[in-house]
């Protein structure tokens, strides 16, 4: 969870999640929608995803237990350098390099390396190797993440309070905040689509379906919509509609992911019968634990201005 997520974001999440799922078996063991339901206004939900896809291979193809090397734990659905090493230092003592956004910013700035990332994760990550205790590399590992969030921080790094900076390079030449160095960004395409809230006029029921398993929001719970993605545009105006109704628009929402930014057109109509489409009715009350994403959720809260 923590991952591309701040802990005040997290820590209700994860309590609500742990409580209701206490062990890897018990996760496994877990219905894909309410796994993605538990997660949704998280973001990135492909982590949820990586999430239950490993707690199924620990608890079906390892009898429960977990790996206990780097190299083994990234061999886990969704357990990447950074996980494992993080997995396998703190929890098993590996005297492994473990690497996050934190440990990457002190180790440019120690020895001011001057390739812009990514290209510069190699030599980085030969450096940390060698600065890694074979004692207590776990607590090592935390000591840097926190250094970096704490005092070795992006803008205006603490360096009169730095533990290290007798040996920081970067300091030396004062150009602390020139580290890490970075390509300029890339201005984020822009891409468009339609969406359809189809409400139930007896209940005020909303249509719901359930995306494709992989691709962007992947396994969430939506209103129909039209084909968007971060490499098109999707069909817009109500001829894109799944199903023929008095469509109104009822504005627009705009949403930001990380390569692209999204601008939905938000139609909405009323329906008496069950259309005869993929799906099913989800009522007000109802909508609170379905896997809708952040960005559905700002959908169904648009659609509801009134229809002409």
């Amino acid at each position: 969870m923590l991952q591309q997520t701040t802990v005040a974001a997290v820590k209700s999440y994860f309590a609500a999640f742990t409580e209701r799922w206490p062990d890897v078996a018990s996760l496994a063991a877990a219905e894909d929608a309410e796994v993605m339901g538990a997660w949704a206004g998280l973001g990135y939900y492909a982590r949820a995803r990586n999430l239950l896809a490993c707690a199924r291979v620990v608890a079906s193809d390892r009898n429960g237990v977990f790996p206990t090397t780097a190299e083994a734990l990234s061999e886990l659905p969704g357990v990447g350098d950074y996980t494992s090493a993080a997995i396998a230092a703190i929890a098993f003592d590996e005297p492994v390099a473990v690497v996050d956004g934190n440990i990457e910013r002190i180790s440019t700035r120690i020895a001011a390396i001057e390739t812009p990332l990514p290209a510069a994760r190699k030599a980085i990550r030969e450096l940390v190797g060698t600065l890694t205790p074979r004692l207590r590399p776990g607590d090592f590992a935390q000591a840097m993440m926190d250094l970096g969030a704490t005092i070795c921080t992006p803008r205006r790094p603490a360096c009169v309070l730095c533990p290290v900076t007798d040996h920081c390079e970067a300091r030396r030449l004062g150009r602390q905040e020139e580290f890490p160095v970075k390509l300029a960004k890339k201005a984020k395409p822009a891409r468009r689509g339609a969406v359809f809230v189809l409400r139930r006029r007896s209940d005020g029921a909303v249509w719901l379906r359930r995306r494709p398993p992989t691709g962007m929001l992947g396994g969430m719970s939506e209103p129909p919509s039209s084909a968007w993605s971060s490499k098109g545009d999707g069909a817009l105006g109500k001829e894109a509609a799944p199903i023929e109704a008095a469509w109104h628009l009822a504005g627009f929402v705009e949403h930001g992911f990380t390569h692209f930014d999204l601008t939905l057109e938000v139609w909405s109509a009323q329906a008496d019968t069950m259309p005869p489409i993929e799906g099913w009715w989800a009522t007000p009350a109802q909508l609170e634990g379905e896997a809708l994403p952040t960005l559905m959720r700002k959908v169904i809260e648009r659609s509801a201005a009134p229809i002409a």
